[in-house]
């Protein structure tokens, strides 16, 4: 029986490397969890910042929108009511609503008889109530049509960056 004692010498020893290979391998498990939690982390804060930048640049463009909203809706309102206070001026006639033109007698513009008679150059034509109304209908249909072009040439450089 001389061998027993070599036998249990090295059962001793291959659990000693056992453990201390079990104890090794939980070390490098332990670090690697670590680790992974570590860039889990960097990854979630990495994250939250975009979101944060993302938040911050569309409230800039959201406030950007709404100043130049307000901005546009001013200029509307106020080329509006400058072309009704002149509807109003000409509609109780205390200003009146003319186009100023030129007719020649002797060119293209005007066919004329052989006889000499014919419209002075520079004269005015004052136009009726309802040609008025019409005139400033057309003004109000521009001044609004030239808000919203404006309102969004500014849109498209501002905002839209």
């Amino acid at each position: 029986m001389k061998i027993l004692p070599y036998i249990v010498a090295l059962l001793i020893g291959a659990s000693g490397a056992w453990m201390w290979q079990a104890n090794s391998y939980g070390k490098i498990i332990a670090d690697s969890n670590a680790s992974h939690q570590t860039d889990l982390t960097n990854i979630a804060n990495a994250g939250a910042a975009q979101v944060r930048q993302v938040l911050d640049k569309q409230q800039r463009a959201e406030q950007a929108l709404a100043d130049l909203d307000q901005k546009s809706q001013k200029e509307k309102t106020d080329g509006l009511a400058e072309n009704e206070k002149w509807r109003a001026a000409a509609a109780d006639s205390a200003r009146r609503l003319r186009i100023a033109g030129s007719c020649r007698s002797g060119g293209s513009d005007v066919s004329s008889p052989s006889s000499v008679s014919g419209l002075g150059d520079a004269s005015t034509v004052e136009l009726s109530a309802a040609a008025g109304s019409t005139v400033f209908d057309i003004r109000a249909g521009i001044i609004a049509d030239q808000a919203a072009l404006k309102a969004l040439q500014s849109y498209v450089i501002n905002v839209c960056r």
